[in-house]
């Protein structure tokens, strides 16, 4: 996969200390990636780079909407998505990321590239079952969910009922006779 240009952040030429980034995302760095669960994205991230001697640290913090189907009905809403992230990149011999929260990068590097942990860190922040708000308020009006109810189960008078004390079923009583012939 071909790295996005614009997340690539070069750090040769920053003095030690805190640089800020400001990125819009939108639905084309997701698809880039080939996740096509969103409809649409606008988030805006933050990166502050705190440039050291020896490292770099980076805050990655975002917020912003993402537009996604309900897991019941299908039906599109707007899922709110905020959060941030924190790693450090430090010099090496060979690149390495096998480590979430470490990236090394050979030495004599000029810049880094953040895309992966931008998009792994917004993956992992939405919930893993999406449910339409109007689902759990009781006011989202859908075809689906009037379906569901019309074939839901529905309890009959005869369920509700409290049996009357010392009536039984007659055919416990019949079966109870079975157990006092022997």
């Amino acid at each position: 996969m071909r790295d996005l240009k614009e997340f690539t952040i070069p750090f040769v030429g920053l003095k030690l200390g805190e640089h800020h980034f400001d990125f819009t995302i939108d639905n084309t760095f997701f698809e880039h990636f080939e996740y096509d669960e969103f409809n649409g994205a606008t988030i805006s991230l933050d990166v502050l780079l705190d440039k050291k001697t020896t490292f770099m640290e980076f805050t990655l913090t975002y917020a912003g909407n993402v537009n996604v189907n309900c897991d019941v009905t299908n039906e599109t809403y707007n899922e709110s998505v905020a959060g941030s992230y924190h790693f450090i990149v430090k010099f090496g011999d060979d690149f390495n990321d096998e480590n979430e929260d470490l990236l090394l990068i050979p030495h004599g590097s000029y810049e880094v590239n953040i895309q992966q942990f931008i998009y792994e860190s917004v993956i992992l922040n939405l919930p893993s079952r999406r449910i339409h708000p109007g689902i759990e308020d009781g006011t989202l009006q859908s075809d689906i969910l009037d379906k569901l109810e019309e074939l839901s189960p529905k309890a009959t008078k005869e369920d509700t009922e409290e049996p009357q004390q010392g009536s039984t079923d007659p055919r416990w009583d019949s079966l109870k006779k079975l157990l006092n012939e022997k």
